[in-house]
């Protein structure tokens, strides 16, 4: 991978789509989705010239069949036809190679799932394959495939393998089950064929609507391409994040640890909004990042064994309530309930003190003053530390301490996941096995951007199984954001559930329900049922799939009806639109999940 510590972007190979090209030396690339029916022409390029004028760099569409992609002829014509000559437009297809193959025609991209590209819809069937059968899938996937290529190749046209984490094909489930593993198999079944054909426009994605899963295998794919000589761009997407803040919350946690890793070529953060809202955010996180380049450079030493791509937890004893096999807690300055959310410790900045919810009072202190004085409570003790603080010979008296005590890490450097990961190493190096808590500092900000910001820097550690808990600092932000955020990033890492959560997904053409109303009307009725995940989908392509770990599913099955699952089995089908909010609420009753407000 890049430097560890110090921030470079991923050097990936060109990619051409019409005039605008993805990875090389160019700026990360942002884009969304129409949620437009392409049959319908008029409302497809209004929707698409607003995402353009909001920034929008790539314009994607639904075409579930040959009509549908024979139509995006059309709607090009209709932009051009009012001055957006230059903006590319991409054709998104599942389950039809001939809509592919007409839309390779028409359109600068075509992106193809692999998980359904050549196989049926998802069955949840475990098939056991022989090597043999095994091989012949393979060389089914190369025949069905290469027509494609070559009407790309001949057009000029871009790919992209997208692999949705709930879409994978029968046949990876068997060998590898829907894990980060099965993801990159997956998509280098096809990526291999594209090496050996020689065909170089090609862009990669890899997504899930669990963080975890998401990040993971992104990081696994780029390892494996590594190995293998090949640097194509990378595609970056959390799916169904949902809407409002927590949409942004979790797409910045997946998006952002990917981010600061140096990955990533072009954005599209998946909101259950109207598409243009997308935009600025995805701007935001690209352009967080942009800072950090040509910083001042980070000398470090990388743990030896740490693995990168699939990390294992930090390992540190447990002390108070805080580390070992405890759930991660929420530091403060501010002692707030919000809803029923409060810090777990809370900060007394001109006493320098910590308390806990019983109101108990422990020191926090500096560096020096520990080393001048030691520690003096019995019961608990906090010390923040900065990297250059932590020498060889502080990180011996840590070994050798007898008192409880719990490590806050704080930087200010522009770079604060490389100085951060620095400082993690270093104790991880030394075997030191303190609680660490992640101070993090926002100023001169608005709630937006530092809920963005907040948890893009979050993700990169809790995603890596580092820190066993939060301390964000931002003294322009309420406290109702500031206490709502913190929480909600670690629900978002999957770490600590604390609300309801909706796997929500950020509706297309192939969604045949006002999916924004929907979700409303779900959230009123289900907001108070804490810690249960509900998954809203469109439509059946990522439903089932992408809700494998939602409680309940409320999936589009056609025009106006929707189809209900208890995790991934469907309950009952062809519901009407009208009717299937109360029958998920009877749903939720039956099986004992449901609590009075």
């Amino acid at each position: 991978m890049q430097n560890y510590f110090n921030y470079n972007r991923r050097t990936s190979s060109p990619v051409h789509i019409g005039n605008l090209i993805m990875g090389g030396n160019a700026p990360i690339r942002i884009q969304s989705m129409t949620n437009t029916s392409t049959m319908d022409t008029e409302n497809s390029v209004e929707q698409a010239i607003r995402i353009i004028d909001a920034g929008g760099e790539l314009v994607r569409l639904t075409a579930q069949g040959v009509r549908e992609a024979q139509n995006l002829l059309n709607i090009r014509a209709g932009l051009r036809d009012k001055g957006y000559t230059s903006t590319p437009l991409v054709a998104d297809i599942h389950f039809n190679p001939k809509a592919a193959d007409a839309a390779a025609k028409v359109v600068e991209k075509v992106r193809i799932n692999p998980g359904n590209y050549v196989d049926s819809a998802k069955r949840f069937s475990h098939i056991e394959y022989t090597e043999d059968e095994y091989k012949q899938e393979l060389e089914r996937i190369r025949e069905k495939f290469l027509p494609f290529l070559e009407i790309c190749r001949k057009h000029k046209t871009a790919i992209r393998i997208g692999v949705n984490h709930g879409s994978l094909s029968d046949r990876i489930m068997s060998r590898y089950g829907d894990t980060p593993r099965g993801m990159v198999e997956s998509c280098m079944e096809f990526l291999r064929i594209c090496v050996e054909e020689k065909f170089e426009d090609v862009v990669i994605s890899m997504k899930a609507s669990n963080t975890l899963v998401m990040v993971q295998s992104v990081r696994l794919l780029v390892s494996q391409m590594d190995a293998e000589g090949i640097f194509f761009p990378l595609h970056l997407g959390v799916t169904e994040a949902g809407d409002g803040e927590d949409g942004r919350i979790k797409s910045a946690v997946g998006i952002g640890a990917l981010l600061a890793d140096g990955l990533g070529d072009t954005i599209r953060v998946s909101l259950s909004e109207d598409p243009e809202l997308e935009i600025p955010v995805a701007r935001k996180l690209a352009d967080y990042y942009k800072t950090r380049e040509n910083h001042p450079f980070i000398e470090a030493e990388y743990l030896t064994g740490y693995n990168w791509a699939t990390p294992e937890v930090m390992k540190t004893k447990q002390i108070h309530q805080i580390g070992g096999p405890a759930q991660p807690v929420v530091f403060s300055d501010r002692s707030d309930v919000i809803g029923d959310l409060q810090a777990d410790y809370v900060v007394n900045l001109s006493e320098h003190s910590v308390s806990d919810l019983t109101g108990a009072k422990f020191p926090i202190l500096s560096a020096d003053a520990y080393q001048s004085n030691g520690l003096q409570n019995e019961e608990l003790n906090f010390m923040e530390l900065q990297y250059q603080s932590l020498t060889t010979e502080l990180l011996q008296k840590f070994n050798e301490e007898t008192k409880p005590l719990v490590l806050v890490l704080s930087t200010n450097h522009i770079n604060p996941v490389g100085e951060m990961r620095a400082m993690l190493h270093k104790l991880m190096i030394g075997n030191c096995d303190l609680p660490v808590i992640l101070k993090l500092s926002y100023t001169d900000i608005d709630p937006e951007s530092f809920q963005l910001k907040a948890s893009a820097d979050a993700g990169a550690f809790l995603l890596s199984g580092l820190g066993n808990g939060i301390w964000i600092e931002a003294p322009d932000i309420s406290s109702e954001i500031l206490i709502s955020t913190s929480f909600a990033i670690l629900q978002a890492s999957r770490l600590r559930v604390t609300k309801t959560e909706y796997i929500s997904c950020p509706s297309c053409g192939r969604t045949l329900f006002d999916l924004q109303k929907t979700i409303a009307r779900i959230k009123e009725k289900t907001a108070h049922l804490k810690g249960l995940k509900i998954g809203i989908m469109g439509c059946i392509v990522n439903g089932p799939g992408e809700m494998a770990d939602a409680d309940y599913g409320y999936v589009g099955a056609g025009r106006g009806t929707v189809s209900l699952y208890k995790r991934k089995e469907c309950i009952e089908k062809n519901i009407p639109e009208e009717e299937a909010v109360e029958k998920l609420i009877e749903l939720i009753k039956k099986n004992g999940d449901w609590k009075e407000k």
